[in-house]
Formats: C-alpha cells, sequence, structure tokens
C-alpha cells in the first residue's frame, strides 16, 4: 500500500475530544473518526488491525470445535418478553416500534435469538454438544459513553453460545472456552488477568471477565497479594471479620441532635467509625423496601447486593420514603423494629459484631449496645460490602490490592436461564424431554483495538505487536523523486511480498523527518528506510518500533531479517 493512496490522515494536534493515551492515538494515527458520541468510523488502518483481531478470535474458536454463523441486529420484543429481560434491560436497550407498531430493539446482546434458533432445530441429545458463535455490530445506548472505543454506543463483538445436555458438558465447554480465550488473547499481545465477575443483566450462575490490566482501564480489579484470587471490584468477595465475643449489653436510647453522619456520629460518641453500622434504605420495584446494614466506615455494593436478591432494579430511597418506612428522617435509620416493614440485609462484619450503634428510627435519636437476634432478625446475612485494599482475601490469609483494567471477554455458565424460559429443550436417550443448558462467551472485538493500544504505545506513538499491526512494515524512501532509489524501494517491495510480509511505502513528498514522526505514531512493528547511503552497497536501515534496534541489511537479506524480527505468529493473522 503506498501512503499517497491510503485514506489516512495523521493528526499533530492532541483532539480534545480524548481521554486517555489509546484514544488520543487512536485519533492522531486515523484509525477512528468520531459521528456522535459514543459512535465511530473505523479508517482503513484501524479496519484492518480489528480484522486481524477477528481473524486470531475466529481461528480459536475453530480450533475449539465452534462453528460461525450470523444472526439478525434486529430483534422482536416478544423473544425478550418471553426471557423477562424486556422489562429488566434497562435503558441501555435501544427499543423502537416498526411501522406495524411492532416492538423491536437493536441488538445488545444475542441470548434469546440463538435460543429460539436451536430450540427449532435440536430435536436430540445426539446433536449436542453445541457451539455456535457470530462477530457482528451490537447496539446499547450507554449513559456515558467514553474512552473512544472502549466504552461506545456501537461496537463489534463476537458472541459465542454453548449448548450441552448436562451440567457437567457446559463444564466442558466452559473451560474450552476459557482456554480459547487465553491462547487468543495472548497472540493479540494483550497482558490479561481472568476474575470472578458479577452476571450483570446478562444472567446465569458462575461468570469470569477476561481484563486487560491499565491505568486507564474503568473496572477495579481485587486481587490477592499471596494467592491467586483475583475479581472484578463489583464481585469481589471478602473473608469475614473475626466474631466478637463481649457479653451483649443493654440497648439503650441516646439523644443526638442534628447528629446524621457517621462522622458527626463518632465525634459525639467518641467512638471510632467501625462501632457503627449504617441503615442505607434502597426501593427495588414494586413497593419493595431494602434496608442494608453495612459498617460505618465501609460502603455497601449495590452489584452484590442486586444479585444476591435477584432484584431487576435498585435505587437510594428518597427522603420521603425513608421517613414513610422509618419515621425518622434521614440520617436517624435503623434496623430495630423494621423486619415486618422491609427486607433486611445485614453484612458479614455486621453479623460479627457485639453492642453496636445504629439509628433509633426516631428524630434525633441512636440505640447504641444493638445486637442481632435479641434486638432484631435480619432476613439476610451475606457479604455485601465494597472491597477496598488491605481486606482479608477470602480464599487465604493474603490481604487484596487493586488495580484498574480494561474488560475485553466475558465468559457466563448460563445454565437454563433461557431455554428454560423459553423452553429449548431436546430428548434425551430415553426419549424423555430434558431442557438444554447453555453458556455465553462474549468478547469486545473493537474494544481489544483500543486496549492493545492502551497497553502497548509510548510517547512517540502505537507500538503494534506484529500478529495484529495493520501492516508488518513502514518503509521510508527519502528521496521519492530518485530513480535509483525507486527502483531499490521496489525490488525490496517484491521481496517482501514474495515473502507474505505486508508494508506501507511512505512514497509522499515530504521531508524525512515528517516521515518518520507518522511511522512512530502509527506504530508498525519494522520501519525501513532507503535513502542515498542505500545506493552504495544496495542496503536497507532496518529498525525495531519496540526495541529501538537498528541494523543495515543486504538488499538479498532485507525481508529474512525483518521476518525475523515479526516473528512467525505475524502471518497468521494476515488479511
Amino acid at each position: 500500500m503506498r501512503m499517497s493512496n491510503l485514506f489516512l490522515t495523521t493528526l499533530r494536534e492532541i483532539p480534545a475530544e480524548a481521554e486517555t493515551p489509546g484514544h488520543r492515538l487512536m485519533l492522531r494515527a486515523g484509525l477512528i473518526r468520531k459521528l456522535a458520541a459514543g459512535v465511530y468510523s473505523f479508517m482503513p488502518l484501524g479496519y484492518r488491525a480489528m480484522e486481524k483481531i477477528s481473524n486470531i478470535v475466529r481461528q480459536e474458536m475453530n480450533s475449539a470445535g465452534a462453528q460461525e454463523l450470523l444472526l439478525p441486529a434486529l430483534q422482536p420484543a416478544e423473544l425478550w418478553q418471553e426471557s423477562g429481560r424486556w422489562f429488566k434491560g434497562g435503558k441501555e436497550i435501544i427499543r423502537f416500534k416498526d411501522r406495524n407498531d411492532r416492538d423491536f430493539c437493536l441488538g445488545p446482546t444475542h441470548e434469546e435469538v440463538i435460543t429460539d434458533l436451536v430450540r427449532h432445530e435440536v430435536r436430540s441429545y445426539r446433536q449436542l454438544p453445541l457451539m455456535l458463535y457470530q462477530i457482528q455490530t451490537k447496539f446499547r445506548d450507554e449513559l456515558r459513553p467514553r474512552s473512544g472505543v472502549i466504552r461506545s454506543r456501537e461496537f463489534i463483538m463476537k458472541d459465542l453460545y454453548s449448548f450441552d445436555r448436562d451440567w457437567a458438558g457446559l463444564d466442558v465447554s466452559y473451560n474450552r472456552m476459557y482456554e480459547a480465550y487465553d491462547a487468543a488473547f495472548k497472540r493479540c499481545g494483550l497482558k490479561t488477568v481472568a476474575v470472578e465477575a458479577d452476571p450483570g443483566m446478562i444472567g446465569g450462575t458462575d461468570s469470569m471477565e477476561f481484563m486487560a490490566p491499565s491505568d486507564v482501564g474503568e473496572d477495579v480489579i481485587i486481587v490477592c497479594d499471596t494467592c491467586d484470587y483475583a475479581a472484578n471490584r463489583e464481585a469481589a468477595r471478602i473473608r469475614p471479620a473475626t466474631a466478637e465475643t463481649e457479653p451483649e449489653r443493654e440497648m439503650e436510647t441516646v439523644l443526638t441532635p442534628d447528629v446524621r453522619t457517621i462522622s458527626q456520629l463518632t465525634e459525639f460518641l467518641e467512638l471510632p467509625a467501625d462501632r457503627m453500622v449504617k441503615t442505607l434504605v434502597y426501593r427495588a420495584g414494586e413497593g419493595r423496601m431494602v434496608a442494608v446494614l453495612v459498617r460505618g466506615d465501609r460502603e455497601v455494593n449495590e452489584v452484590k447486593l442486586t444479585s444476591l436478591l435477584n432484584l431487576g432494579e435498585l435505587a437510594m430511597a428518597e427522603p420521603e420514603e425513608i421517613e414513610n418506612l422509618t419515621g425518622a428522617p434521614v440520617g436517624f435509620s435503623g434496623p430495630v423494629g423494621l423486619e415486618d416493614a422491609a427486607t433486611v440485609v445485614v453484612d458479614t462484619d455486621v453479623a460479627g459484631m457485639r453492642n453496636f450503634v445504629t439509628g433509633a428510627n426516631a428524630p434525633d435519636a441512636h440505640f447504641i449496645n444493638v445486637n442481632i437476634g435479641r434486638d432484631f432478625s435480619p432476613d439476610v446475612i451475606d457479604d455485601v460490602k465494597l472491597a477496598r485494599p488491605g481486606d482479608p482475601c477470602p480464599k487465604c490469609d493474603g490481604s487484596l490490592t487493586e488495580q484498574r483494567g480494561i474488560e475485553i471477554g466475558h465468559i457466563f455458565k448460563l445454565g437454563t436461564r433461557y431455554t428454560e424460559a423459553m423452553h429449548a429443550t431436546c430428548l434425551d436417550e430415553n426419549g424423555t424431554e430434558q431442557v438444554i443448558i447453555m453458556g455465553c462467551y462474549g468478547i469486545g472485538i473493537s474494544r481489544l483495538v483500543a486496549a492493545v493500544i492502551e497497553q502497548n504505545h509510548d510517547d512517540n506513538g502505537i507500538i503494534w505487536p506484529a500478529a495484529v499491526a495493520p501492516y508488518h512494515v513502514y518503509i521510508v524512501q527519502i528521496t521519492p523523486g530518485d530513480e535509483e532509489q525507486a527502483a531499490l524501494v521496489q525490488q525490496f517491495c517484491a521481496t517482501l511480498e514474495s515473502s507474505g510480509i505486508d508494508y506501507i511505502l511512505d512514497d509522499r513528498d515530504e521531508r524525512p523527518g515528517v516521515k518518520f514522526k507518522d511511522a512512530d505514531l502509527i506504530g508498525l512493528p519494522v520501519r525501513a528506510v532507503i535513502g542515498p547511503r542505500s545506493l552504495e552497497g544496495r542496503t536497507v536501515e532496518i529498525k525495531c518500533r519496540r526495541s529501538g534496534e537498528e541494523k543495515k541489511a543486504a538488499l538479498a537479506d532485507a525481508a529474512m531479517e525483518v521476518k525475523a524480527l515479526l516473528g512467525g505468529d505475524a502471518f497468521v493473522s494476515t488479511v
């Protein structure tokens, strides 16, 4: 590809909209262009990189025994109503009515569509196991699109669905996909960590996310400093504190005029925050109220809480709702006397406490020496607090630390979440109808492009891993009008082509410095320079973008030198 023919404009200035290093570089290197908030066009260079990533993912899915198909992006509401997600899916689903006043949505995911397909095609257990996948555009009306294609409203995704006759079969499919994902991400040049995750809107039982560690990631990863425990902060578990053994004291009411916050209460009672218990009141839909108790120095993990109670929606109660429920204004809520009016959820650390402080459900008053069992009985006791650095690991005696990451893949054990609701069954060897067991596995293909760049760049530009680089070599002809140089360039290009190496030839009438800057910005793995000094010994100056190592190679050996720098996997995903 000649630079003079390539549909590409590089930018010298940093675009005002860019939020992360990778976002800036994707715009400056001409990989993407913004159409609207969270909606981007992939330019030729960016699309080539995405296609190479797609090919790697496709090869790993095929090797795992999956079959590729293509499902409609336009989905009728009836399928989502069958699964129950039409009413619980939230505002991220882009819904509309067609000319016949029928409800549709633009597919944010395809569990309902693939389940509908399978229930009409699969009749016998002999047709299972089955793994079907697609690489297709998805649509989600994100509240706050950010970081370019990392969090966008329209994106390319690989979604695969497994169908098995039993749970043991699902375990096999799940583990196979775990290994395929790990292999695909390594081939793309990404460092990843697999973490426990919350299934969210997709549903099911177990799920794991593959995270690309990055300082600009919007997810917080909780990891143990001793063992292999790792989880998304939304799902991170914490080992409960040791239960206290001091004798129970008599509960008392203490007047606390205008003392509404934990910090005010610690000062007023001269007690630390970890002796206080906050009662946070939530509205969970259909008039259901939930009172959640956590220690005064902790925060509620609303994702854990939603998953624990299987809630379709959850929101903090309004001040009027809190007063109607408790009889007191905000700041004086407590669990005593709330058992019949709300679902009372107690965090595991609170469950081990004795003689703690809570609101008294009366204006300007708190209780001291409150104890579970004697003074109130919770409906649920579970870990509902937000993890933080220093917390005890749930698996060992280590401590939890945190880092940031970009979610690039998510795998789920759906079980019968969709197949039971949509009556997707097959006959077993005895002719008995059995509900099919299902799994779901997603990779954000367009997001992978951004994640690769976030992990592979320097101050000068992108540093592409060879396997996913749009092209392998950036050729600079120092003097475009020089016929001898041009002849040498053509011979070099021919040797590259015969070796399966793709390239960009910068044949523009620009200063060498401009070409070198664009070469670093675009970040192809190898830069090759042919200029006046090349003519004497018919040589090519070769530079590795990642290491900065430079060498002079004879024209006859140059392609072999380039191939050695690129490595073998650079050619498996060539487009």
